[in-house]
C-alpha cells in the first residue's frame, strides 16, 4: 500500500497561496446521480462557480431511472419516496407539485407491498393453492414481532449470542422456527406452512435490503439504520422528475456525459509521476497547473486539474476498481470499509398483460416454495434461479399502468437472470405464475422490461447494506475525506465521498444520496466560508 499522507512543502497554509488570490477552486464532480447532482447543486448556490460534473454513462440520474413503457412510467431504480417527516426528497417534490396526483391507495406504510394500500396480498404455494389469509396474518404477526427483536441489538445495545453468528438471518430464522414447532394449536401441515412462508419473507427481506440473504446482514449494526416517519409516497410522473428538478439549475456545459474516469490522482501523484519520468510522452501535461493537488484522469485520455474531487461512485465500483482508480492507494482503513461493507443486486422484473388474471382484491402474489421450509439456507444452482423470485407486486391504478405485474429478485440469482434474454425470462415467470396460482390458462405477457444493476459496469449492485462484520463505523470511515486531516500541510478536503453508502443511518436510500451531496458539499462551503466573506465585506473603492 502506497503513503497516503505525501505532504507538500510549498505552504504551510491548507488553502494554499493560489486559492488565497481568489481563484475559484476548482470542484469536479465525478457521477450524476442524487448525490453528485445536490453536491454540484448546493455549490452552486454558495457561489461556487468552477465545478464539472463527471458522468460515465449517456445519462443523468444514477440508480434513478423512470422509463416510458407504453402510456405508463415505469421506475427500474429507485421507485418510492419512504416517509415524509423531515424527507428533502419527499418536500422537493411536494414543493414542486410532483405528488399532487398521488393517490390515497398508494400512501402505505405496509412493508410488503407498498404500490396499494387496498387489496390484500396472495401467499400462494408451488403446488397451487392460497394460503388462508388468517393463517397469514397469525404468521405475519409472529415475523414482524422477531423483526421488532432484531432491531434491539443496536438500538439497546443487547449483546448477540454466538449462536446468531451476528446475523440477521439466521436469528430471524432461530427464533421464528422455535416459536413456531413450540406452538401446541398448529397441525404439522400448518407448521410447514408457517416454515415455508418464513423462507419467502426472509427473500422479500433480502430484496428489500438489497444483500444476497438475509444471513449476510449484520444483526448487531441492523438497527441502525432508521425509517423516516410517515407514509411511502411514489411519483406518477416519474422519479426522473426529481432528478430533473436537482438538474435544472446546473448550466448544462457543466454535466459532461460520457465521460468514465479511468484515475483519480490526489496529493501531488501526477507531479511525481512526471519528476519520475512516467508520463514522457503526455503531451497536455504543460496544461497541468503545478498548484492542482488533485486530477482526474478520464478514459478517453482528458485530464482536468482539481483542488476537489467529491467521488459518488457506487460502493460496487468502489469494490471492483478502488485498487486501480485511485493514486496513490486509498488508505487501508477506508480499504478495509469498503471490502466490508455489502452490496447486492436488487432487479425488478415487469410483466404487462392484456387482461389481469388476478382478482380485483389482489394487490400481490407470493412465492411460497412448501419444499423449503427446512433449508437452513436458500443458495440454488444456477438453472434454479428463478426460485428466488419472490413476488410479483400488482401495480395501480390500472388507468395508469394497464394490467402490469412487478416482481423481484436479487442477489447472485438476480445476476443470472440478468444474463437470460427477455423471452426466456418471460416464459419462466409465466411458468411460475401458472404453477403458484393453479391457473395453466395464463398467458405469456404481451411485454416485458426488467432492470440489470448488477451487470451495469457504471452501478455494479442496487444499494448498500451492512454486512457481517462491518458497522457503521466503516459508512464513517467510507465518508471520511482524504486526506486525512492528521496532514497540516496537504492540502485538505482533496478527495470527497457522498453516495447512499457513505450515509450511517439511511444508506441504501434516495434521501441518504441527497443528504451525503448536501453533507460533502457543506465541507467544502465551510472550508472558503471566511474567504467568500471577506471577499463580499471588501470595502468599495
Amino acid at each position: 500500500m502506497q503513503s497516503c499522507e505525501i505532504s507538500s512543502d510549498s505552504t504551510d497554509d491548507p488553502l494554499s497561496s493560489g486559492l488565497r488570490r481568489h481563484r475559484q477552486p476548482r470542484i469536479v464532480v465525478i457521477g450524476a446521480g442524487l448525490a453528485g447532482l445536490t453536491a454540484t447543486k448546493t455549490l452552486l448556490e454558495s457561489g461556487f462557480t468552477n465545478v464539472t460534473v463527471l458522468e460515465a454513462s449517456d445519462r443523468i440520474g444514477g440508480r434513478v431511472q423512470s422509463i416510458q413503457h407504453g402510456k405508463a412510467i415505469l421506475e427500474l431504480g429507485a421507485t418510492w419516496i419512504h416517509g415524509a417527516n423531515g424527507n428533502p426528497v419527499y418536500h422537493l417534490a411536494e414543493d414542486s407539485g410532483l405528488l399532487e396526483h398521488t393517490t390515497d391507495e398508494e400512501r402505505s406504510v405496509g412493508r410488503i407491498s407498498l404500490y396499494a394500500k387496498n387489496g390484500v396480498a396472495h401467499y400462494q404455494t408451488n403446488n397451487g393453492k392460497r394460503i388462508p389469509k388468517d393463517l397469514v396474518e397469525e404468521f405475519s404477526d409472529l415475523y414482524n414481532g422477531v423483526y421488532e427483536l432484531t432491531q434491539e441489538f443496536f438500538q439497546n445495545g443487547k449483546p448477540v449470542g454466538a449462536e446468531s453468528q451476528n446475523s440477521v438471518g439466521i436469528f430471524t430464522r432461530d427464533v421464528v422456527r422455535r416459536k413456531i414447532m413450540l406452538d401446541p394449536d398448529d397441525s404439522e401441515n400448518t407448521k410447514k406452512l408457517k416454515l415455508s412462508m418464513l423462507q419467502q419473507y426472509l427473500k422479500v427481506e433480502s430484496c428489500e435490503s438489497s444483500s444476497p440473504s438475509m444471513d449476510e446482514v449484520s444483526l448487531s449494526e441492523f438497527g441502525e439504520w432508521t425509517e423516516i416517519p410517515g407514509a411511502h409516497h411514489v411519483i406518477p410522473g416519474g422519479f426522473m422528475q426529481v432528478v430533473e428538478l436537482l438538474a435544472q439549475d446546473i448550466p448544462a456545459r457543466m454535466i459532461r456525459r460520457g465521460k468514465p474516469v479511468r484515475r483519480i490522482h490526489w496529493n501531488y501523484s501526477y507531479s511525481e509521476e512526471i519528476s519520475q519520468g512516467e508520463h514522457e510522452h503526455d503531451h497536455n501535461r504543460d496544461c497541468w497547473p503545478s498548484q492542482a493537488p488533485a486530477h482526474v484522469e478520464c478514459e478517453d485520455g482528458e485530464r482536468l486539474p482539481a483542488d476537489h474531487i467529491i467521488i459518488t461512485a457506487s460502493l460496487g465500483v468502489l469494490k471492483k476498481s478502488h485498487e486501480t482508480l485511485f493514486l496513490p492507494g486509498l488508505p487501508r482503513d477506508k480499504v478495509h470499509a469498503i471490502d466490508k461493507l455489502g452490496i447486492s443486486t436488487t432487479d425488478k422484473i415487469f410483466l404487462e398483460f392484456d387482461e389481469p388474471f388476478w382478482s380485483p382484491d389482489c394487490n400481490s402474489i407470493q412465492f411460497v416454495w412448501e419444499d423449503e421450509a427446512q433449508l437452513e439456507q436458500l443458495a440454488y444452482p444456477q438453472e434454479l434461479w428463478y426460485r428466488k423470485i419472490c413476488s410479483f407486486d400488482v401495480l395501480y391504478p390500472p388507468e395508469r399502468y394497464g394490467y402490469m405485474l412487478s416482481g423481484w429478485i436479487c442477489g447472485e440469482e438476480a445476476l443470472i437472470m440478468e444474463r437470460c434474454d427477455d423471452e426466456t425470462v418471460a416464459e419462466t415467470c409465466t411458468e411460475l405464475l401458472r404453477m403458484f396460482t393453479g391457473n395453466p390458462n395464463i398467458p405469456k405477457p404481451r411485454r416485458i422490461l426488467r432492470s440489470s444493476w448488477g451487470s451495469n459496469p457504471y452501478i455494479r449492485g442496487s444499494y448498500s447494506f451492512t454486512r457481517v462484520g462491518s458497522s457503521g463505523g466503516d459508512v464513517e470511515r467510507l465518508a471520511t475525506p482524504l486526506p486525512y486531516a492528521k496532514s497540516t500541510k496537504a492540502p485538505p478536503l482533496q478527495v470527497l465521498f457522498a453516495g447512499e453508502a457513505t450515509h450511517r443511518k439511511y444508506y441504501s436510500t434516495t434521501h441518504g444520496a441527497l443528504l451525503s451531496g448536501q453533507r460533502e458539499a457543506s465541507r467544502l462551503i465551510e472550508m472558503y466560508q471566511d474567504l467568500y466573506n471577506a471577499e463580499t465585506t471588501k470595502p468599495n473603492m
